[in-house]
């Protein structure tokens, strides 16, 4: 056999199919040339592991809300206020005098016959009429004479309760001299500007490596770096859902009003833009809806949410979203409910369906004259949102939302006309020349896009929203 001069690499055929010293490449030593990693490829899956599952948490809004356009910095909206006079933390200085709380409006008049309330002693209500002590011109003490007792003085110092039931004249007497006049109440929420982009340089973009992949937002197949793209998107969607759930209004005082020159984009040391926030669900039901702190799961704490849905609109449908500990909660309690019969178990209220008896993941009941709907909201399980506070405990960690499932009649500026929304819908910046909705562009030289002479290409998002909360007193935040 022939031996060929020079032997670079120092490799010598063999005529068997064996291992010898001087018939393989031994690339971790020196004289292999050292480390050639490459040469023996480890096994790569094209596949993308989805170790996390659905890592989208958007969906709510679309679940519970509806959208509409808008072509002003400000949206503006008018509740109703209630019907019949009432009041609270109302003290007696055990006589005949009353003080209403101050700040609030006095449209006692005198006739009025009201009912005072000391919730510390039910059984010392009083029954009473308001004399001529009691003018609408803003003083906060009234006089009033009890029906039966001759004074006030079974009653509390303070934090009494109450409320006009009615009048009583005199034959022949004048008319009534009350003027009570209807009012509202006006709210307010402004838009704000949301952002985000991605961007890959040209040369990354000439490196082609696929990945087999399966997202969030139905794509599938192999995808190269507009896998990344498409990613930068869903996550910005979820920004759009977060900022209208989490937003907050900036109040006078604060670190972001008093320091808006060090914010990009808000202006050197006069700030030509005011930073004002933006009003999101959480916030809007903290300050004008009900937050029932430390739900306990038994049937008296649920009962305790019906009596007070009872003193607001008492709307017959709800909607409950709640993280899987709360969830669990209300599956529980709804468990213990059947726990009766022969042998400790009962399948009447399930149409006698074991089956249905032991399908204890409840989605929907009835209690009282109300109905609820209850979910799992991934927003509020997911470690990298509100779930990521493990077992941190206090008055912003939330445990769910019950959102009302009627409407309420606005104004549609496409329609021209009045139409029903939800209570929960979101206004956009939108006119003939714009549609802020969900914008987004191509800038570069890259990836077809020839606009400017950097190499790269940048997808960049915008949309200008915010959340209208109406009648948010039919809310329940629960909190931990």
């Amino acid at each position: 056999m022939g031996i060929l001069t020079p032997q670079f690499g120092s490799l010598v055929p063999s005529q068997a199919q064996q291992t010898l010293a001087n018939n393989y490449l031994n690339f971790n030593g020196a004289a292999g040339g050292g480390t050639f990693a490459q040469q023996y490829l480890p096994e790569i899956y094209e596949a993308e592991v989805e170790r996390y599952g659905n890592r989208t948490i958007s969906g709510f809004l679309r679940m519970v809300g509806a959208e509409m356009p808008m072509t002003s910095d400000q949206v503006i909206w008018s509740e109703q206020n209630r019907l019949h006079i009432a009041y609270d933390n109302v003290a007696s200085n055990g006589v005949q005098t009353i003080t209403l709380p101050a700040g609030v409006t006095n449209v006692l008049a005198p006739n009025m016959t009201v009912v005072i309330m000391d919730p510390a002693n039910p059984s010392a209500t009083v029954h009473a009429i308001v004399g001529n002590g009691a003018v609408q011109t803003g003083n906060q003490t009234a006089t009033v004479y009890p029906y039966v007792a001759a004074n006030l003085a079974g009653l509390g110092a303070a934090g009494l309760k109450l409320f006009v039931y009615g009048s009583e004249f005199a034959k022949g007497t004048a008319g009534s001299t009350e003027n009570i006049t209807p009012s509202f109440t006006q709210y307010a929420n402004s838009p704000i500007i949301i952002k985000s982009n991605y961007q890959i340089n040209g040369s990354d973009t000439a490196q082609i490596g696929w990945v087999e992949v399966a997202a969030e937002d139905g794509t599938s197949g192999f995808l190269w770096y507009l896998k990344a793209e498409g990613e930068t998107r869903l996550r910005f969607e979820d920004y759009l859902e977060m900022s209208m759930v989490e937003g907050q209004l900036a109040t006078a005082g604060s670190g972001f009003s008093a320091n808006q020159a060090l914010i990009p984009g808000f202006g050197g040391a006069a700030p030509v833009v005011a930073a004002k926030g933006t009003q999101g669900l959480f916030s809007a039901i903290q300050s004008r809806g009900n937050v029932l702190a430390g739900y306990g799961g038994t049937l008296s704490d649920f009962d305790a949410i019906l009596q007070n849905l009872d003193s607001q609109g008492a709307i017959e449908e709800n909607m409950m979203f709640l993280d899987r500990a709360t969830e669990l909660q209300f599956d529980n309690m709804l468990a213990q409910q059947n726990s009766y019969g022969a042998g400790g178990t009962s399948y009447g209220v399930f149409e006698n369906s074991e089956e249905m008896a032991l399908n204890l993941g409840f989605s929907g009941f009835r209690r009282g004259s109300y109905d609820f709907y209850k979910t799992s909201w991934k927003y509020l399980n997911d470690a990298s949102t509100r779930g990521g506070s493990g077992n941190f405990t206090g008055g912003d960690n939330i445990d769910g939302v019950l959102v009302p499932a009627g409407t309420t009649t606005v104004y549609d500026q496409l329609l021209g006309t009045n139409i029903r929304r939800p209570f929960l819908h979101v206004r956009y910046r939108a006119s003939q020349a714009d549609d802020r909705r969900m914008k987004s562009w191509i800038t570069g030289s890259v990836g077809g896009a020839f606009t400017t002479t950097n190499d790269f290409m940048q997808v960049s998002f915008l949309s200008e929203r915010c959340l209208v909360t109406q009648a948010a007193n039919n809310f329940v935040l629960f909190v931990a």
